[in-house]
């Protein structure tokens, strides 16, 4: 039986099949990881942090052939999927050079005599259930963290992206991780239910579809398992005002073609104030018409395919469905295969099914709103509460508006600057916990507390 393969969607061709796991390999997989645990733990944070930063040096030198990998996997523009193996290998890196910090105790002010510390310990084998849009930076914030916490890794990548899940397993192991540190797992959604329950596992980090959140958070909580998840997004880019609209109509549409549109933080719902409106949607327009739709390997192309031909049909059928509430397409909409051009949507109101859906792939709705109230209004409006931004030049409402907005992350006048150290997660429907940043690395610890008298 075969889940696992590589489906180029630029071309349709299947280039590989991979087997996926009988239940007596997950077993041994998982009896290894279980007996790695205690070995990985008494190794000296030190030793830990430089195999960890062993893999992120790895991932530098094989970074072509990283890149390359998942342009045939999954269809990302080869620029931008250089650009993930070098942002994978700052987290990675990033993580190792804060081993100390990251483990170090915490001691605490108490009202009685002697002291406290809180001592953070890892916790265990942990699964992390990834998906195709960013094969090797997902894998990368779940596990490097966890890694030098001490907690052996288990990953399920998803079932189109099995080489480049073989090759972070590679990387792992030429770095020097001993056997179960880091293991990759050909397994089906059944066989990872299975995996949660298991008692030797004790936490899951999925990173995908509400859906597939909800399923795994169902089985973590019946099993009484610690769970992260960072689920979809319609993140709100709010514009109030700007000394430069050419500059911000260009951040607009970086923020919602990056990745060809297949991210879940990405700018979805563009909320612009009256006086900004006519002029941001005619430059906006302009701009996507003008984004290149093409082989993945050239180095013009902006839009290569989406990740599959399902995909596309899916962004097709929403496109179209909102077309026909009413909805007016001011570029783009037509599909061609896997392939899906830049695509703006105006018109859009609240009783359309567009206004509550997250657009995965590169269609932006433009909204017009009257002021700042409105524009926090259209903004929260959502079931969502991943990412936003905000674009204005009055620093006190910027601080205003930041606070209003109900979601786990806010940018101001700046678009695509996520960073190793900054954390990242959301509210509502987008998912609970966080990776990234220290507080990723806070995730799956024993915080001990250690009293001692005087």
């Amino acid at each position: 039986m075969s889940d696992y393969k590589v489906v180029n969607p630029a071309t349709g061709e299947t280039l590989a099949t991979y087997e996926t796991l009988t239940d007596e390999q997950v077993q041994q997989k998982l009896a290894t990881a279980d007996a790695a645990f205690r070995a990985w733990r008494a190794t000296p944070v030190a030793e830990r942090a430089a195999l960890v930063r062993r893999a992120a040096e790895l991932h530098r030198e094989r970074r072509d052939e990283l890149a390359e990998t998942i342009v045939r996997e999954m269809g990302k523009p080869l620029a931008a999927a250089l650009g993930e193996v070098d942002f994978a290998a700052d987290i990675t890196e990033f993580y190792a050079d804060n081993a100390e910090k990251i483990c170090g105790d915490q001691p605490l002010e108490i009202l009685g005599e002697g002291t406290a510390v809180v001592r953070r310990s890892p916790i265990g084998v942990l699964l992390g259930i990834m998906p195709w849009n960013f094969p090797y930076y997902q894998v990368a914030r779940f596990a490097a963290p966890n890694l030098v916490i001490g907690n052996p890794i288990l990953l399920k990548h998803a079932p189109q992206c099995p080489e480049s899940a073989a090759a972070i397993e590679a990387i792992y192991r030429d770095a020097g991780l001993p056997e179960g540190a880091y293991t990759n797992l050909y397994v089906t959604n059944e066989q990872s239910a299975d995996i949660i329950a298991d008692p030797r596992v004790q936490g899951v980090s999925v990173t995908g579809s509400e859906r597939a959140g909800a399923a795994v958070a169902e089985v973590a909580g019946r099993n009484l398992k610690k769970v992260v998840l960072e689920l979809g997004g319609s993140d709100p880019f709010i514009l109030l005002s700007t000394d430069d609209l050419d500059a911000t109509v260009q951040m607009a549409v970086d923020a919602r073609l990056d990745n060809v549109g297949q991210s879940c933080n990405a700018a979805k719902r563009f909320i612009v104030v009256d006086g900004l409106y006519d002029a941001f949607v005619e430059k906006f327009t302009a701009l996507m018409a003008d984004a290149k739709v093409g082989d993945p390997f050239a180095e013009d192309t902006v839009l290569g395919p989406l990740s599959s031909l399902a995909a596309a049909e899916r962004l097709a059928a929403q496109v179209d469905e909102a077309v026909a509430q009413g909805a007016t397409v001011t570029t783009g909409g037509t599909r061609d295969g896997a392939f899906y051009p830049a695509t703006v949507l105006t018109d859009v109101t609240p009783d359309m099914n567009v206004y509550r859906e997250e657009l995965f792939g590169p269609v932006g709705v433009v909204y017009r709103v009257a002021d700042e109230d409105a524009a926090v209004h259209l903004a929260n409006d959502t079931a969502f509460g991943l990412g936003s931004y905000v674009f204005t030049t009055d620093e006190e409402q910027a601080a205003r508006v930041a606070d209003r907005i109900d979601a786990g992350m806010v940018y101001v006048n700046v678009v695509l600057a996520d960073s190793p150290e900054l954390p990242f997660g959301g509210v509502k429907r987008s998912g609970t916990g966080r990776e990234m940043g220290l507080l990723g690395a806070d995730e799956f610890v024993n915080k001990k507390l250690i009293r001692i008298a005087s």
